[in-house]
């Protein structure tokens, strides 16, 4: 888990901390708790794990106060750990200067998740990192059962800052 959420938007990455780092740079930054976590991570109980160029992991656990009517854990809880997951992979083949905007994303959840369902990992890979779009694809997997509960895919926008 990183050593700090932001609390306020003082505490946020500012345009000059993203056009001053490489994309990779950036998000091993907020892994080594040099630039604080996005708030919505702490709000949905994930944080991240793994960062390498082209992959990114981020550890989640699915809670109470993330749980729909029915019992089971929210699909947006899944969207917004799939839509990290992959975006930020993205945002590793970035040079500096540069960030993305998700144009558009898939979800697809084969099996339900619930507050007693333990830990997942959400791993995004990127597939295609070009000049002005990149795609990529994420995974929803047990960290204790290995069970694959959900598949997402994403097309984002290259940005310049």
């Amino acid at each position: 888990m990183p050593p700090y959420y932001a609390k306020s938007a003082e505490d946020l990455p500012t345009r000059e901390d993203i056009a001053t780092r490489s994309g990779l740079d950036f998000i091993r930054d907020m892994l080594e708790g040099n630039l604080a976590a996005p708030p919505i991570a702490e709000t949905l109980d994930y944080w991240l794990e793994e960062v390498e160029e082209r992959r990114v992991v981020f550890r989640g656990k699915p809670a109470f106060k993330a749980m729909n009517p029915i019992g089971t854990i929210h699909g947006g809880w899944f969207g917004t750990l799939l839509d990290s997951c992959m975006a930020c992979a993205v945002q590793t083949t970035l040079p500096k200067g540069q960030g993305y905007t998700t144009l558009e994303y898939k979800v697809n959840i084969v099996r339900p998740l619930f507050p007693h369902s333990g830990e997942v990992r959400a791993i995004g890979t990127v597939s295609h990192a070009g000049r002005r779009t990149a795609v990529a694809e994420g995974q929803i997997v047990g960290v204790e059962d290995g069970k694959l509960y959900a598949t997402g895919s994403t097309t984002c926008m290259v940005i310049d800052f």
